[in-house]
């Protein structure tokens, strides 16, 4: 098959959800820049929403619910791109990252840290406060 060429396939693509006891991992991905924003998964339900609203939605396993991301903090992801993997059970999101944060600790990646010389340092500059936008003392 050619570079650019297309192979057409069905409309929603059959993840695999038996792996992992009904959930997939998502990677998220700032669509402009690249940069790995957060990892999280989604169930089927997550999966659904995410493609009917165009905003990324995960199943929060701590919960054991469904959740909207940035529904409380504002921050949304605006789904770009969506790509499958070659096991059809992984799923990256390209988003665009309104607000400017995707870590609810309040960076702009989960990925803020950094191991160097055997010391972790701190790579990523906090963008909000979360006990201002989540409460909490």
């Amino acid at each position: 098959m050619k570079k650019g060429s297309f192979l057409r396939m069905s409309q929603k693509p059959p993840l695999n959800f038996s792996k992992m006891d009904g959930l997939v991992p998502a990677i998220v991905q700032d669509a402009a820049t690249g940069e790995v924003l957060m990892l999280a998964f989604m169930d089927r339900q997550a999966w659904e929403s995410t493609l009917k609203t165009g905003e990324a939605h995960f199943y929060s396993r701590s919960r054991r619910q469904l959740w909207r991301k940035g529904a409380t903090s504002g921050h949304v992801q605006r789904v770009k791109e969506i790509y499958l993997d070659c096991d059809e059970d992984t799923v990256l999101l390209k988003v665009e990252q309104v607000g400017g944060a995707a870590c609810h600790t309040g960076y702009r990646s989960c990925f803020y840290r950094r191991l160097k010389d055997g010391d972790w340092l701190l790579v990523g500059t906090r963008i909000f406060d979360p006990k201002e936008v989540y409460g909490g003392g």
